[in-house]
C-alpha cells in the first residue's frame, strides 16, 4: 500500500482536500497520514525523519502533499525521500504575473481568523443550525435562509451543519413524523415561511438501513414504515410544489451544492 503525508504549516486542511480530490482517480488504497501546525525546524525535521522511515520499512517512495508557506521548512520536508507535490506555489508565481501583484504569504491565513467577520458570520450559521435541529424549536423560522424539510433519518441535519460551516448560510430543518403523516400537511410554522421551504427525500431501502442502526427491529426502521412515510411526503412536495432532491446517492457536499444550485441562495462567506 502507497502511503501518503499531507504536511502543512497551518491545519493541513487545504493539502488533504486537494490530495484527497488528486487521489480519488485513483482506483488503489491509500494509507494517509496528516501531519498538520509544522511550525518550527524540529518539528519539520520529526515528520521529515516519519517519511524516511516509511520509506526505508515499506520500499515505496511515499507521496507528500503539502501547503508549506515558510521556505526552510518547506525545503527540510522536500529532502526527504518522498516524492513532493507543492499546492501553494504550483499556482502562486503564474497568479502572481497575470494580477502583476507579488504574494504575501501568511501561515494561517487560509482557516484562520483573518477574516473576523466571516469567521462570526459562519459561526452565528453553525449556532443557528444547532438551536433550530429536527423542529425542536419554530419560533426563529423568520431569520432562516432555508428550511430543509423530509422525513427522519434523510439527510437534514448534516447538510444544515454543512450548508452553515461551508458557506454561513442560516438553516433550520423541520423532520415529518406520524402526526403529520396522518394530517400530510404543512404545520402552520411552515406554512408561513413556505418559499423557504426544501425538501430531502432517499430510498427506502437506504432509509431503513440508516434507522436500522439508530433502532434496530422497530416500527420506526420497519420497511413498509418507511416506505409509507417516504410515499407521504413525497405526495406533500408536489401537492405544495415544494422543490426536493433524491439524497440517496450523494455525499453531503453535493447535496449542499445541489440545493445552492437550485434555490440560488448566495452563500454569504468564501
Amino acid at each position: 500500500m502507497h502511503t501518503v503525508f499531507y504536511v502543512s504549516d497551518g491545519t493541513a486542511i487545504t493539502a488533504e482536500v486537494f490530495g484527497h480530490a488528486v487521489l480519488s482517480q485513483f482506483p488503489l488504497p491509500f494509507e494517509q497520514i496528516t501531519m498538520p501546525f509544522v511550525g518550527d525546524v524540529d518539528k519539520a525535521l520529526a515528520v521529515k525523519a516519519r517519511i524516511d522511515t516509511c520509506f526505508a520499512q515499506s520500499g515505496k517512495q511515499p507521496l507528500v502533499f503539502h501547503t508549506i508557506v515558510d521556505a526552510q521548512l518547506r525545503n527540510i520536508i522536500t529532502s526527504s525521500e518522498a516524492k513532493c507535490y507543492d499546492f501553494l506555489n504550483t499556482f502562486v508565481a503564474p497568479i502572481e504575473q497575470q494580477l502583476g501583484v507579488k504574494a504575501d504569504p501568511r501561515v494561517h491565513r487560509s482557516h484562520g481568523i483573518d477574516n473576523k467577520k466571516h469567521y462570526d458570520t459562519r459561526i452565528d450559521a453553525v449556532n443557528y443550525a444547532l438551536e433550530n435541529d429536527d423542529g425542536v424549536t419554530t419560533k426563529a423560522y423568520d431569520e432562516a435562509d432555508i428550511i430543509l424539510v423530509g422525513v427522519s433519518r434523510c439527510g437534514k441535519t448534516p447538510t444544515s451543519l454543512y450548508l452553515a460551516l461551508q458557506f454561513g448560510i442560516r438553516v433550520a430543518n423541520y423532520p415529518f413524523i406520524d402526526q403529520d403523516m396522518e394530517q400530510m400537511s404543512l404545520p402552520n410554522s411552515l406554512k408561513a415561511n413556505r418559499h423557504k421551504l426544501f425538501g430531502l427525500t432517499i430510498d427506502p431501502h437506504r432509509l431503513q438501513e440508516i434507522r436500522q442502526r439508530r433502532m434496530a427491529d422497530s416500527q420506526y426502521s420497519a420497511a413498509d414504515q418507511c416506505r409509507y412515510e417516504l410515499n407521504q411526503v413525497e405526495r406533500l412536495f408536489r401537492m405544495e410544489a415544494i422543490p426536493f432532491i433524491d439524497t440517496t446517492y450523494h455525499s453531503v457536499e453535493e447535496i449542499s451544492v445541489k440545493i445552492l444550485e437550485r434555490t440560488g441562495i448566495r452563500r454569504r462567506i468564501y
